[in-house]
């Protein structure tokens, strides 16, 4: 069910219509040459086949987040095997929702509804070095063991182009990735302001104040995950709803 972009060059026609789709712009946003993507980890994850992708459906349906919860299972098991800019990308065929669910804070409630159900569908403990609490600066969510950042792009956002996607995706960084590349590194400082710049050019518009380096005291991860078109952000993490079920 994990998919690497050579496969799929070589067998798109083998896809749903929908799924070869999802990934054509996919790969048009990341091969866009004229206005680069901000991510440069991520363009270089996809042109280098780092990346692992998967297809689920209605993201409002619990056998979405079920299929989500066996991609993570699986892919937390090869991705050190796949290069230092790994990420796991996660088309939905979200076509159906966009009548009924086509405002950023509809797609907001549907990302965290998705986040809790996994959580809930997880048979391992909670890692010992991550924090419990969203609203801890070191919190991050955590699947089989391992910690991901979460990115959440769909068809309602609009002024924030690079969260703007035809389809609701959902892609998952491990922690790991960014052990070379943070607060602490040369490498990573200078990525940073690299990455800040292109994504005011391709946003036009300043990066939401939510953007900060994981484990700044001012920073929380959450935030990150789904930014609203402005720059406003939720109060409360919805994570939170799911924390009495965190195994200790």
């Amino acid at each position: 069910m994990l998919y690497s972009k050579s496969w799929i060059d070589q067998h798109l026609e083998e896809l749903h219509p929908w799924q070869q789709s999802a990934f054509h712009h996919f790969s048009s946003v990341m091969c866009d040459e004229e206005h680069p993507y901000p991510c440069v980890p991520g363009k270089q994850g996809f042109l280098t086949d780092t990346l692992r992708f998967g297809f689920a459906e209605d993201p409002e349906n619990d056998e979405a987040a079920i299929k989500l919860a066996y991609l993570l299972k699986q892919y937390g098991q090869i991705s050190r095997e796949t290069g230092n800019y790994a990420s796991l990308v996660v088309f939905f065929n979200s076509t159906e929702l966009e009548g009924d669910h086509n405002s950023v804070e509809s797609y907001e409630k549907i990302f965290w509804t998705m986040l809790n159900r996994v959580h809930d569908l997880d048979d391992k403990e909670w890692p010992e070095n991550i924090a419990k609490d969203p609203h801890d600066h070191t919190w991050e969510f955590c699947f089989d063991g391992e910690a991901y950042f979460a990115f959440c792009a769909t068809p309602a956002h609009t002024v924030r182009k690079s969260r703007h996607f035809p389809y609701f995706m959902l892609a998952f960084q491990p922690r790991w990735v960014f052990d070379e590349i943070n607060s602490s590194t040369t490498f990573g400082q200078k990525l940073k302001k690299v990455i800040r710049k292109r994504l005011v050019e391709y946003d036009e518009m300043e990066p939401h104040p939510s953007l900060k380096w994981y484990g700044q005291k001012d920073n929380y991860e959450w935030k990150q995950y789904y930014l609203s078109d402005d720059d406003s952000s939720l109060s409360k993490c919805p994570f939170l709803n799911s924390l009495k079920n965190i195994k200790r």
